[in-house]
């Protein structure tokens, strides 16, 4: 028996309830989905900052907790605010 955590059984309860369904053009879709997934991910420029040493330690600490180097964090938390996806916690 394989241990599922609960994202995994809501997927398999899910497919057992038949509530999946085919795409209709498989190949075109992967390629529109491989697509967007090449252009996010393109990395054609280079920037330098100037930050605080307390604040680049903090996100290095970060960045080894989640097991990630702390540029690919950085560029992510970057891609993130500019498309609108990070948000201030409220107090």
């Amino acid at each position: 028996m394989v241990r599922m955590d609960r994202e995994e059984r809501d997927i398999s309860e899910s497919f057992e309830r038949d509530e999946w369904k085919p795409v209709a053009d498989r190949e075109a879709e992967r390629d529109q989905y491989s697509q967007y997934a090449h252009t996010t991910l393109k990395k054609d420029m280079r920037v330098n900052i100037r930050m605080s040493g307390r604040d680049l330690d903090a996100i290095k600490k970060r960045a080894l907790e989640e097991g990630i180097p702390y540029q690919t964090l950085m560029a992510s938390i970057l891609h993130k605010y500019a498309d609108g996806r990070l948000v201030e916690k409220k107090r």
